[in-house]
């Protein structure tokens, strides 16, 4: 991308937010765009391809606080906010574009050169030489997991439909068995100087778009831009304990850089299936274990299951319903190697139907039972039975 690209891009508008938008909202604008516009579901539609590269390109700038805002201070300088460093025309003297873009003189931001080339992840274009690498985009992609995959980390084929370099010219450019040439018109500095009355001013190069070569023969793969849309199929280790909505960092596996540039990055949005049966809070798992009457009355020792296999659990005397018994080490799996814990909670379930001698045996409990349930209740109803037989 030339320097007169990036200027006149407005990335806002690409992804249909304004100026003051938050990383929410600029996330989430990105997320529906690229749904909408993905090669996947859009084939061979060349415009929606064109703009999901927009969208993706857009991102990748807002999305990250430093380089959006180097791109705002950009914008801002050349969008008619005046001359850096208060210079006004008709004051005198002459002023050097150049140096703003090569980082020369006491200009206010380190010069735009310095300005786009970290924006990108890569240098300048300097005087007497070709321009530099530039890093490649990161790239967003999402996974779903199930529950259990969640919990012990899994290794997963990911397929993605992202810019990669033209197999066909090995990113060039040129058509295979032809080569680009040096630019003659900037002498592959990537920069024209043009002279305007007491102005010199220093902008991308036409001829070669800020690039330094020229491309005679382009790739008919990727129509000379050394970029295609490809489909590739990357392994990706998930780790364990992994939460849904947790967004993780793949080094070196995004879009490739531009003229031997490094890779960008992937990251990876992982959703996570419910379970049946398991619930999670932080690094605990959750489990709901009904009861019996008598066992939740006179205790028991009961079977239940884990995400690897089962335990015993004693369930104490006189257990109520909504305690919570702790079974240790049979949680989600931390980055030390220690697990959190499997809590389980009690509930007391009533039957729906008893056979007479079922209800002949609880009668018979229910005779024998001499302490009150409600103590509370009978002492209130107590107090108040006067005041409600004096009222009568």
């Amino acid at each position: 991308m030339s320097t007169r690209d990036f200027i006149e891009k407005d990335y806002y508008a690409a992804l249909g937010v304004g100026k003051d938008a938050s990383q929410a909202d600029i996330k989430k604008a990105y997320r529906k765009l690229a749904r909408e516009l993905h090669p996947d579901k859009k084939p061979g539609d060349a415009r929606a391809e064109a703009r999901f590269k927009d969208v993706s390109e857009a991102y990748d700038v807002l999305s990250d606080d430093k380089r959006r805002r180097e791109y705002d201070e950009a914008r801002t300088l050349f969008g008619g906010a005046g001359y850096p460093g208060g210079f006004q025309p008709g004051a005198g003297g002459s002023f050097d574009f150049g140096d703003l873009l090569n980082g020369a003189g006491g200009n206010r931001v380190g010069g735009l050169g310095d300005l786009l080339g970290g924006l990108f992840g890569g240098g300048r274009a300097q005087r007497g030489g070709r321009a530099t690498p530039h890093r490649g985009q990161d790239v967003e992609t999402e996974a779903t997991l199930d529950f259990a995959e969640a919990v012990s980390g899994v290794t997963v084929p990911l397929r993605m439909a992202s810019p990669g370099t033209c197999q066909d010219c090995h990113g060039r450019g040129a058509r295979p068995g032809t080569v680009p040439r040096q630019c003659p018109a900037c002498l592959g500095t990537g920069l024209i100087t043009r002279n305007q009355g007491a102005f010199a001013f220093s902008e991308p190069c036409r001829e070669c778009r800020g690039t330094g070569q020229i491309v005679d023969e382009p790739c008919p793969q990727c129509r000379g831009t050394g970029v295609t849309t490809q489909t590739r199929v990357i392994t990706v280790r998930i780790p364990a304990g992994v939460r849904d909505g947790q967004r993780i960092r793949i080094a070196a596996k995004g879009v490739p850089g531009e003229r031997g540039g490094p890779p960008g990055d992937l990251y990876v949005v992982v959703h996570v299936r419910a379970h049946p049966m398991f619930g999670r809070s932080g690094d605990d798992l959750t489990l709901t274990l009904p009861l019996a009457y008598a066992e939740a009355v006179l205790g028991a020792t009961v079977r239940v299951p884990t995400l690897d296999g089962a335990v015993s659990l004693k369930v104490p005397p006189a257990t109520g319903g909504g305690r919570t018994l702790r079974v240790r080490g049979r949680g989600v799996r931390r980055r030390d190697g220690s697990r959190g814990d499997l809590l389980v909670t009690t509930e007391v379930v009533v039957p729906d139907k008893l056979s007479a001698e079922s209800r002949r045996a609880l009668e018979a409990f229910a005779a024998a039972q001499t302490a009150d349930p409600r103590p509370h209740i009978t002492s209130e109803l107590a107090s108040r039975a006067g005041v409600d037989d004096g009222g009568a």
